[in-house]
């Protein structure tokens, strides 16, 4: 039960910083290509981290893996995603690509079996429908053809979602946080920074300042989401990654004077019960166990 509430405060905890990134990206990514972002926001994030590691005592003991061969496939994953969803935002409204991440916890749940052993239970499974529910409500101006804008949206819900999973397979192993978040975000710096020369634009010290920002926010969420996914299944903790769009409604109310609908509310509302409900299918049985 401990663990699993704990699991639960840090999702929400990373659905706030990443809500607060997912800001700063609209605010400034606009007028920059993806690989002068990404590149300098990821080798930001490299700093915090190095910088975190070495509080922790040796560079060599925060960072070092045994799980190398997965967290090969989570950076390569995690770069994919970082591809794909700068792609479908700039080509869908928002509303679409959120659509795409809704359907993370399905994917994930079809994932968690054969990947790491974790069978969904058939209560589980309603939770993710009712989920899958409330994001269908909570964004229901659907586009009705499919683009390259949804190809993108789709490739990086199943690679974010993978890029999760292989997280939650490293953790079961090795509790090394600051690793998980470091090699996927050398992978990403490395990768745009290749194509730096080619797109770069000179930036005011303000963008600079938000692209900190940026990364100061990213670090956390990743940090967080790391041991989120320690303590909780993949299937369970994304679908309370949906708080982000609870947050989201928050930002547009307080930040833009956008009233939330009457099915915004509900869709929220939806999100809010199916991440409580599966939190408690998680921490139930374990109870149950302990008693017997």
């Amino acid at each position: 039960m401990r663990a699993a509430l704990t699991g639960a405060a840090l999702v929400a905890l990373y659905t706030a910083l990443i809500a607060a990134a997912d800001g700063i990206t609209k605010l400034i990514a606009g007028g920059y290509a993806a690989p002068q972002f990404f590149a300098l926001s990821s080798g930001m994030v490299l700093v915090f981290t190095l910088g975190a590691a070495r509080r922790q005592g040796s560079l060599r003991t925060a960072l070092n893996l045994q799980s190398r061969g997965t967290m090969t496939l989570r950076a390569l994953l995690t770069v994919l995603a970082a591809v794909g969803f700068f792609q479908a935002f700039r080509l869908l409204p928002f509303a679409d690509v959120f659509l795409f991440i809704g359907l993370m916890p399905l994917i994930a749940a079809a994932l968690s079996g054969p990947a790491l052993g974790e069978p969904v239970r058939p209560a589980a499974w309603l939770a993710l429908g009712a989920g899958a529910c409330g994001i269908l409500v909570l964004m229901p101006e659907g586009r009705a053809g499919l683009g390259a804008g949804h190809l993108w949206a789709l490739l990086a819900a199943v690679s974010g979602t993978g890029s999760m999973v292989a997280a939650r397979a490293i953790a079961r192993r090795e509790r090394k946080p600051l690793a998980q978040v470091f090699w996927p975000n050398l992978a990403l710096a490395l990768v745009m920074g290749a194509a730096l020369p080619v797109v770069w634009q000179p930036m005011p010290v303000s963008d600079w300042l938000w692209v900190a920002g940026y990364a100061l926010f990213l670090f956390g969420a990743r940090y967080v989401s790391v041991e989120a996914l320690r303590l909780l299944p993949a299937y369970v903790a994304t679908p309370l990654m949906n708080l982000q769009f609870v947050w989201m409604l928050g930002i547009g109310f307080f930040g833009f004077g956008e009233l939330p609908t009457l099915g915004a509310l509900l869709g929220a509302a939806l999100v809010i019960g199916s991440g409580l409900w599966l939190v408690a299918d998680e921490a139930l049985p374990a109870r149950r166990l302990r008693r017997v």
